[in-house]
């Protein structure tokens, strides 16, 4: 073979070669391009999937998993706390979401009682409607909310308030609910010193039907009474509304009350004692209907003067000269048809021991006043008369004695102090 020949074939099988390999690599190249197409197009999808993703919350992308209760609804105070403030916060609330219910009770010995609240309009917060919970009480709080996504959580705390130290109880009579003259007057003894006076008057809240102005007055720290200007009118209707469970009277001293009392009002009666004439003149609407003789208060031992209002009423009762200063001088175990006028000893009572003709004639008691009657007590005596027509409230007057006027804070003698002096000891002014 020629050189020529030799190159021509050398550039034969050149070309050649070239050309397996060029078809290899194009048949290659066309096997290649599908899956480098498919790669990309799932590089985009995944681009997407993780743009929607940076769009999601987490929670979302994982499937929706709902919060905790703990987490959709808070309660303060926090579950199982102790010492709680009778006046802290009490509040249950969503961060997100609505509340679908709220009940906060009161559980002890008197079953469980619930306390009033409300949600409020936008269904984020429910607050009890009044500020102030009860001492020493364990309560319950039950709350149903639906979250922001639509879940539905429920959640039970429970917290205990935290007990006084020193309680704070008003004393006062009668109960309620009682039919009362127009002289009463309606007083409170607390059984320890009251600091915080203001606080504890606008918590007893007296009021009358048909309206007519109360005003409150303290005797020291530890005795609080209303009354109007004048007399009640009969057939008002007196409410006291006593609002002190919880109320600061002082340093660990707290109210333990809430509760209402009413008072409706009778006839006015008013009985004057003349102790000059030994007479009790007993008017009813203002028309005199019995003129009785009495005996007074010797004199060493005066009645006082003054107005009066009978404070309770015993059809018998004992009278022992020791419980009142008077030593072995007295112990009369069956005095009939007593009724208290002072919280010093001072009383109007059936007499069946004096001589008939020391009543209307002379004065012979240790200060109380008599009243004919007889042992046991008589229906038709004088003392018997009287005690039959007359009821706690009534109003005894007792004048041209030789002692001095009772104090204000001797039984209910505050209608013996004009009104101005009686509204300025109010602790609100």
């Amino acid at each position: 073979m020629t050189a020529h020949q030799q190159s021509r074939a050398g550039d034969r099988a050149t070309s050649r070669a070239g050309g397996r390999a060029r078809g290899r690599a194009g048949r290659g190249a066309a096997r290649t391009a599908p899956r480098t197409r498919l790669a990309l197009a799932a590089a985009a999808g995944l681009a997407g999937a993780a743009a929607l993703a940076g769009c999601a919350r987490a929670e979302g992308f994982a499937g929706g998993k709902p919060r905790s209760p703990e987490q959709t609804i808070r309660v303060v105070p926090h579950n199982g706390a102790h010492g709680v403030r009778a006046d802290g916060r009490l509040e249950v609330r969503v961060p997100e979401g609505r509340l679908e219910r709220v009940e906060v009770r009161r559980t002890g010995g008197a079953g469980r009682q619930p306390v009033a609240g409300r949600i409020s309009p936008d269904g984020m917060v429910w607050r009890p409607a009044q500020g102030r919970l009860q001492l020493g009480a364990r309560y319950t709080v039950d709350a149903v909310a639906l979250d922001g996504a639509g879940h539905r959580s429920a959640r039970h705390t429970t917290f205990t308030t935290s007990a006084p130290v020193h309680r704070l109880t008003g004393h006062f009579s009668p109960q309620g609910d009682a039919t009362v003259g127009t002289g009463l007057i309606f007083s409170m003894v607390f059984n320890r010193q009251v600091a915080d006076r203001a606080a504890v008057e606008r918590a007893v809240r007296v009021t009358a039907r048909p309206p007519v102005e109360i005003a409150a007055h303290w005797f020291g720290r530890r005795r609080l009474d209303f009354r109007p200007r004048e007399r009640w009118r009969p057939g008002t209707r007196i409410t006291v509304d006593l609002r002190l469970r919880g109320v600061k009277a002082g340093p660990g001293a707290y109210g333990t009350q809430r509760r209402t009392v009413h008072y409706q009002v009778a006839r006015d009666q008013v009985s004057v004692i003349d102790a000059a004439r030994h007479t009790m003149t007993v008017r009813q609407g203002g028309r005199v209907v019995a003129v009785l003789p009495v005996t007074a208060g010797d004199e060493e031992n005066p009645t006082y003067n003054g107005t009066m209002v009978i404070l309770e009423r015993q059809s018998m009762t004992r009278m022992d000269g020791d419980t009142v200063g008077f030593g072995a001088e007295y112990d009369i175990p069956d005095v009939p048809h007593a009724m208290r006028l002072t919280r010093s000893g001072t009383f109007l009572h059936g007499n069946y021991w004096a001589p008939p003709e020391v009543f209307g004639g002379l004065n012979t008691s240790h200060g109380c006043v008599g009243l004919k009657d007889v042992k046991g007590g008589g229906p038709q005596t004088p003392a018997g008369w009287f005690f039959g027509r007359s009821m706690v409230g009534d109003t005894v007057v007792v004048i041209r004695s030789p002692e001095r006027t009772v104090a204000p804070d001797n039984g209910l003698g505050g209608w013996n102090m004009p009104w101005g002096p009686w509204r300025a000891g109010s602790a609100l002014h």
